[in-house]
C-alpha cells in the first residue's frame, strides 16, 4: 500500500472562523480522507508539529508527501525544506497544493520565482485536461468545474513543466496551467493550483479523484537512493578499461573535490 503524508500549514483553520467552519479538522485532514477512501494509507503533519511532523525517519517511510501552504512559508524551518529535498532526490512523490506555489520547497525545486497574477472573487474555475490519457486524469471527464475558487492567472513563473495536464479558465477571462509534472533526480513531482481555503474545493469528488490518482502516479515503487548528494573520485584502478593517469593533478586519488 501506499504510504503518503498530507502536509498542512493548519494556520488559516486556526485564525479564520470560515475556514475553521468549512474544514473543522483541517485541510490536510479532509485531503488524508479522501485519500485513504482512495485505498491509500494517508497520514497528516502541521507546521506546529516537532520538525513539522517530516523527521528524517517519515520521510524515508513515506512514498509520497502532500504539500499545503499560504500564510506561513517562511516559517518553515530550512533544514525541513533541504531534508524533504534530498528525500524527493532520492525518489519519494511530491505533490503540492494551491498556494505551496510560494512554498520554500517548491521554489527550491523549480530554482525559478514562481509566481502569478491572482484574484479573490470566488469565481468559477473550469478545469480542462489537456493530457487525454495520463495515469492523474484517470476516470475524469474531458473537464469539470468548481463553482468558486481564487483565480490565479498566467504568466507563471515556473520552468517548462514535463507534462501539462490541466489548464484552468477563470469565469474572469484568465487562463492557467494548473497541472504540471515534473522530475527532479528520481522523485516525480505534480503541481495542482485548486484549493483556496475559504472554498470546499477538496469535498469535490473530482479535485479528490485527481489527488488520488496523483499519489499514485507520483509513488516510485523502487529503493530510494540514499546518498543524493554523493560525488565520489573513481581511482584510476577502479575504471572499466585500462587506462594511464596522465599529466598534473590537483587532487590525491581518492580525495573529495571541491563544492
Amino acid at each position: 500500500m501506499i504510504r503518503a503524508v498530507v502536509w498542512g500549514e493548519n494556520v488559516h483553520e486556526k485564525r479564520s472562523q470560515v475556514v475553521a467552519d468549512l474544514y473543522p479538522e483541517g485541510m490536510h485532514t479532509c485531503i488524508a480522507k479522501a485519500l485513504q477512501d482512495g485505498g491509500i494509507q494517508a497520514t497528516t503533519a502541521t507546521l506546529q508539529d516537532p520538525e513539522h511532523g517530516l523527521p528524517q525517519a517519515r520521510l524515508d517511510d513515506t512514498d509520497v508527501l502532500i504539500w499545503w501552504g499560504h500564510a506561513a512559508h517562511g516559517d518553515v524551518d530550512n533544514a525541513v525544506v533541504e531534508r524533504v529535498a534530498d528525500a524527493v532526490y532520492g525518489g519519494m512523490g511530491l505533490i503540492l497544493l494551491h498556494s505551496a506555489h510560494f512554498s520554500k520547497i517548491f521554489k527550491k525545486l523549480m530554482g525559478t520565482p514562481c509566481n502569478l497574477t491572482w484574484r479573490e472573487a470566488g469565481e468559477r474555475e473550469r478545469l480542462w485536461v489537456t493530457s487525454r490519457h495520463h495515469p492523474i486524469v484517470r476516470g475524469l471527464p474531458d473537464h469539470f468545474e468548481l463553482e468558486q475558487e481564487e483565480m490565479y492567472g498566467e504568466p507563471f513563473g515556473v520552468p517548462e513543466p514535463l507534462e501539462t495536464v490541466f489548464v484552468s479558465w477563470f469565469q474572469g477571462g484568465e487562463v492557467f496551467r494548473s497541472g504540471l509534472t515534473y522530475r527532479r533526480g528520481a522523485g516525480n513531482i505534480f503541481y495542482f493550483r485548486p484549493g483556496h481555503e475559504t472554498y470546499p474545493t477538496y469535498y469535490d469528488g473530482n479535485v479528490q479523484k485527481v489527488l488520488v490518482n496523483a499519489v499514485h502516479w507520483a509513488a516510485n515503487p523502487e529503493q530510494r537512493i540514499v546518498d543524493v548528494h554523493a560525488a565520489p573520485n573513481i581511482d584510476v584502478a577502479q575504471a572499466l578499461e585500462p587506462i594511464t593517469a596522465r599529466g598534473p593533478k590537483l587532487h590525491a586519488e581518492g580525495e573529495d573535490g571541491f563544492r
